[in-house]
């Protein structure tokens, strides 16, 4: 048995969503359209599909899933005041620390999506926490999951210094070494967007510029034989537990 007690992150605990905005109700509108944007596409399709939400916070992923459809999705997270918002918006939510959850539940998930960033885990809790989720998949179940970008040259080792329990960052090659390593298939790493907001104008020209880093980041890569792709400040994944 993994205890949740034994990781190494205290301050901001890997089971428990970080990210919310000082006015939690006001995210539930803002993480639907970053979520809807980034994550909706790799959900299963079958609306019925089992689905569990780990780190969720205050519901912002369920909710998003509940409005866009999905009927049988459970969040979890270890902090019960943030559990309380969710339930106060009629969502699937309930007080629990991932790592046991996972070891302890009898039913498997169609799909898992981590609420939290791989990377307030260190490198053996990662693997620890994949081969759970591995473990709590059925056959042809999805894992959808995400960290920050080391590769980013402007904000990779920043992202890495700025919260004492952020331990590692990942690149498209490590973040698929990992997933293969675990067992996963069919993986794929792809960029996260930050500009959802279709009302904001400025968005539009932030895009633009994201565009320009880009290419220029590519090109500086290439000029020292790297190959990497993908520059985004968050990057995610998703990948399947083999049908064999």
């Amino acid at each position: 048995m993994i205890s949740s007690e034994e990781l190494t992150a205290k301050m901001e605990p890997f089971d428990s969503f970080w990210e919310g905005p000082h006015d939690i109700e006001k995210g539930y509108g803002s993480f639907y359209k970053f979520y809807k944007h980034n994550y909706l596409k790799h959900m299963p399709e079958d609306r019925n599909a089992r689905i569990l939400v780990i780190s969720c916070g205050p519901g912002y992923f369920v909710n998003m899933l509940n409005r866009e459809g999905y009927t049988n999705v459970l969040g979890i997270d270890s902090f019960q005041e943030k559990i309380e918002h969710a339930t106060r918006h009629g969502l699937n939510c309930e007080t629990a620390r991932a790592f046991e959850f996972l070891q302890e539940n009898g039913e498997a998930f169609d799909a898992i999506f981590c609420e939290q960033e791989l990377n307030h885990l260190t490198k053996q809790e990662i693997l620890d926490f994949l081969g759970l989720c591995w473990n709590s998949l059925r056959k042809g179940g999805r894992l959808v999951t995400h960290g920050l970008n080391g590769a980013n040259p402007i904000t990779g080792s920043e992202a890495l210094a700025q919260n004492f329990d952020h331990y590692n960052t990942f690149t498209e090659y490590t973040f698929g070494q990992m997933l293969e390593y675990s067992n996963f298939q069919d993986i794929r790493v792809y960029p996260l967007s930050l500009y959802v907001f279709w009302t904001n104008p400025l968005n539009y020209a932030l895009i633009a510029m994201s565009a320009l880093y880009t290419l220029f980041f590519r090109v500086s890569f290439i000029m020292y034989g790297k190959t990497n792709k993908l520059f985004t400040k968050k990057i995610g994944a998703v990948c399947q537990k083999g049908r064999g």
